[in-house]
């Protein structure tokens, strides 16, 4: 009797602190980035008015290693802050199921860890966007200050891309294994520090794989522009949560094409 009474409160508490974890998580990450881009933001109004060509010269200048080490921090925080809330039925569930396996230990320590593993993955591909961002911008075919695409090929090839990956059995089996939590769980559970680790990881690289075309049409509209980047996180979540969420990225993946057909034939403007 005793037991069925602490059991409740001992879940309840261990989801409140993993919600709260990832609430702070996610609020330092969006944070981090308003910070970003108001500094930015405010820097290049400081040097427009009379720099006339010194300020273009400015936007194309070369990244040395402190740029390039901040660009990968900030694509780094953006991938936790745009991720994760996506991520958060996965971690919720892990924390629950890993509470009634264990029971007596603390299931926010291998939940904390799981998500180390989940970080990690989209870390590494905050290098590989990190290096993308950097050949565009020595190319001049980002904004300086904003990151956006000055090439409406460049434009165009990413949203008819991303709009065509949205079809393809890739997509669906990878979007699948992030849209049925307990299904990943019962095939991939593996106990242990290590086993939470091996699982955040796998469960990152089914993520990335879904989400890295869609990642990149940062680059269409800006790196450091916040209200496209938050609607395609809220995109994101909405794919792998809602219950039509595979008709929504099929949707969007004709409106991607068409949109991107426009941009090169340049019926339209970035």
């Amino acid at each position: 009797m005793i037991g069925s009474l602490i059991a409740p409160s001992q879940l309840n508490r261990d989801r409140f602190i993993v919600v709260a974890g990832l609430l702070v998580l996610i609020g330092v990450s969006w944070s981090y980035l308003f910070f970003v881009s108001n500094d930015m933001n405010s820097t290049d109004m400081q040097m427009s008015p009379g720099m006339g060509w010194s300020a273009v010269t400015a936007d194309i200048m070369p990244w040395g290693t402190a740029e390039w080490v901040s660009m990968f921090i900030m694509w780094s925080v953006m991938m936790i802050g745009m991720m994760i809330p996506s991520a958060s039925p996965m971690i919720l569930l892990f924390s629950k199921v890993n509470r009634q396996r264990q029971d007596g230990n603390q299931p926010y320590v291998s939940t904390g860890i799981f998500v180390i593993g989940y970080v990690i993955v989209w870390t590494f591909f905050s290098v590989f966007a990190t290096s993308a961002n950097y050949i565009l911008h020595a190319s001049s075919l980002l904004s300086g200050v904003m990151g956006q695409s000055e090439s409406a090929i460049l434009g165009g090839c990413l949203l008819i891309a991303a709009g065509l990956f949205q079809w393809t059995p890739w997509k669906n089996a990878c979007l699948d294994q992030c849209r049925t939590p307990m299904g990943f769980l019962m095939t991939e559970w593996r106990d242990g520090g290590i086993g939470a680790l091996r699982m955040g990881l796998k469960h990152g690289l089914y993520c990335v794989a879904c989400c890295w075309l869609i990642m990149l049409l940062i680059f269409v509209l800006g790196v450091m522009n916040l209200v496209w980047i938050a609607a395609l996180s809220i995109f994101v979540l909405m794919e792998k949560v809602v219950p039509k969420g595979l008709w929504i990225g099929r949707a969007s993946g004709i409106a991607f094409v068409i949109w991107g057909s426009l941009l090169l034939f340049n019926v339209i403007e970035i």
